[in-house]
């Protein structure tokens, strides 16, 4: 179990915090993302911008994907609903490699652009999403294969 962090009291923050972090430096992480969420707090002009990363977390929470199955040595991809646990886990690393993937800015910047992109429901990771959404879509002839 992860303990809430210091700033923001949310077992959420600690989280992210852990998902931003590379290579064991923490430190390193802590400051992007509470340099973002304040970022966030001037740019957006909210009081609490956890409010905003709990929007953006909802946003890009993918509710079905697609899981591999082999019946009859033939893969299918089948749609699956996606747990509460996995959701968060996959908007959080969706919002970060989003982030990463941008160019010629501090990473504090980049997340904070992001998860304000993401609460407005905009942006790459939004995007994946959607994508998500729809592999599942095209794939629903296979749900009976779900068990």
């Amino acid at each position: 179990m992860v303990s809430a962090d210091h700033v923001y009291n949310s077992e959420k923050i600690s989280k992210f915090i852990n998902y931003v972090m590379i290579r064991g430096q923490k430190e390193t992480a802590r400051g992007i993302v509470y340099g973002a969420l304040e970022s966030i707090k001037e740019k957006a002009k909210v009081e609490d911008p956890m409010e905003v990363f709990d929007t953006a977390l909802k946003n890009t929470g993918p509710l079905m994907e697609v899981r591999s199955r082999r019946v009859g040595g033939a893969n299918y991809q089948i749609p699956r609903e996606v747990r509460p646990e996995r959701r968060n886990y996959l908007s959080m690393k969706w919002i970060v490699e989003a982030a990463r993937g941008k160019k010629g800015a501090p990473m504090a910047s980049k997340l904070a652009e992001e998860i304000m992109l993401a609460s407005k429901n905009e942006g790459e990771a939004v995007k994946k999403r959607e994508n998500t959404h729809k592999m599942a879509e095209a794939n629903k002839a296979f749900a009976h294969f779900a068990w």
